[in-house]
């Protein structure tokens, strides 16, 4: 890992929060993601189960952590699976973890090599009336590739067919949504290295620049701010491809006089940061981009004034939205006939903002979370960003920052983060 060690309390109190749910003598079992192929005999760079993580910090393959606070035997209450470390392998592979590493990453004290498990798990889940197993849940999961977790729940029911299974889902839903100080603290690490890169971004944009070196502008300085390195493929769009929402090629000229959106996010220690900000190529707005830009930052502080504990998601947008249908009246997008006839399954200003404001984040960008039609906790994380996309003006604009909801209401923590079409242009003129 490029990143500094981790409190392990974070991953201590995330266990206790876990087993706190979980319904007398029962036994959760996760299990680590898979090691994909790409082409030939090379392998994709791999990705820890996000639950996996959440509960231990531990980024290493074939892992498995095993939460049985009933067990009869007090060492066993927590155990942490590790793949034996292979001199040979190693040789070809890198170091794997050793006992004493992964207890101070994790704060589990038991740790038990994979090639002994079977023998200890049957025991264990002989015991057990419950088993809870992982599955990937999240809203937005599209793919049906049958997955590590899916496979060993079938194994898991062919073995012990009579046994009750208990998914961990609905658990982790709520808790992942709700952040701990601890998590907050890497998170906003994430942030600030996100900040130093926007920061030297304005000193580097100017016409004739192109989207792809913008882009290795933001690696660089990740990099050399121990991120692991992106928290999602960064967007980079100049012009017209503005309004292209997960625009990725990056491989255009920035030109005089176009605005460049430019959405991306450092990942560290496991965390993530999402900022969105658009700026003029030539350092400074004409009156009608920064006309439009205004209107959009109205929305983003807007969304940010009413997004507090008790409110739901579903709700916000529907007010973040109504607010949206005044903002594009009163810069010449709709008119007020454009509202009073607006069909209310799709309103009138979907046409210039077509997507959501806001989505949790935290351990993944889009990150686990209960539905919207619940009453928002305090300590989630979420982003707020609205956009405005006018394919007529060729102008695609976004505002985003990572806001933590509190009991009073919330803290933006991207405050610190240039958001004015005023602060925006000084940096860029003082740049050069």
């Amino acid at each position: 890992m490029k990143y500094l060690p981790l409190d392990q309390q974070l991953f201590i109190k995330n266990r206790q929060r876990f087993t706190a749910k979980m319904q007398p003598q029962s036994i959760a079992i996760f299990n680590s993601n898979d090691e994909l192929p790409s082409n030939g005999d090379a392998l994709y760079a791999f990705k820890q189960n996000s639950d996996l993580y959440w509960l231990t910090g531990i980024e290493q393959e074939d892992t498995m952590v095993i939460l049985y606070p009933d067990n009869p035997d007090p060492k066993y209450r927590e155990v942490l699976v590790l793949v034996r470390p292979n001199e040979q392998k190693e040789k070809w592979d890198g170091r794997r973890h050793r006992k004493e590493e992964a207890q101070q990453i994790s704060g589990i004290s038991t740790i038990v090599w994979l090639d002994t498990l079977d023998a200890l798990l049957q025991q264990w889940i002989h015991e057990a009336q419950h088993i809870y197993l992982n599955t990937n849940e999240n809203n937005r999961k599209a793919s049906l590739v049958p997955v590590r977790d899916y496979r060993y729940a079938q194994e898991l029911r062919m073995r012990y067919p009579l046994h009750n299974y208990l998914r961990t889902a609905p658990i982790l839903k709520a808790l992942r949504a709700v952040k701990t100080p601890e998590e907050i603290k890497v998170i906003q690490q994430a942030i600030d290295i996100t900040e130093k890169t926007f920061r030297r971004l304005l000193q580097f944009i100017r016409p004739g620049v192109w989207e792809h070196e913008i882009h290795a502008e933001i690696l660089h300085e990740f990099l050399r701010n121990r991120a692991t390195g992106e928290a999602y493929s960064s967007i980079i769009a100049s012009g017209d491809r503005a309004r292209t929402l997960h625009y990725i090629a990056n491989n255009q000229e920035c030109k005089e006089g176009e605005l460049i959106l430019m959405d991306f996010g450092a990942a560290y220690g496991g965390y993530n940061a999402d900022l969105t900000r658009t700026v003029p190529v030539s350092g400074k707005f004409t009156a009608r981009q920064r006309e439009v830009y205004d209107a959009c930052l109205h929305l983003h502080m807007y969304a940010k004034s009413i997004l507090k504990p008790g409110i739901n998601i579903a709700k916000y947008h529907e007010m973040v939205g109504q607010e949206a249908g005044k903002q594009f009246v009163q810069i010449g997008l709709l008119t007020e006939a454009d509202i009073k006839n607006q069909d209310p399954e799709s309103p009138a200003y979907r046409k210039y903002l077509y997507h959501g404001i806001s989505h949790h984040l935290g351990v993944d960008v889009h990150d686990l979370a209960p539905s919207f039609q619940r009453p928002l906790e305090e300590g989630a994380v979420l982003t707020v960003e609205p956009g405005i996309y006018i394919a007529e003006e060729q102008i695609g604009i976004r505002i985003e920052n990572n806001i933590w909801v509190t009991a009073n209401g919330n803290i933006d923590l991207m405050k610190n983060i240039p958001i004015t079409a005023d602060e925006i242009e000084a940096l860029m003129k003082a740049a050069g």
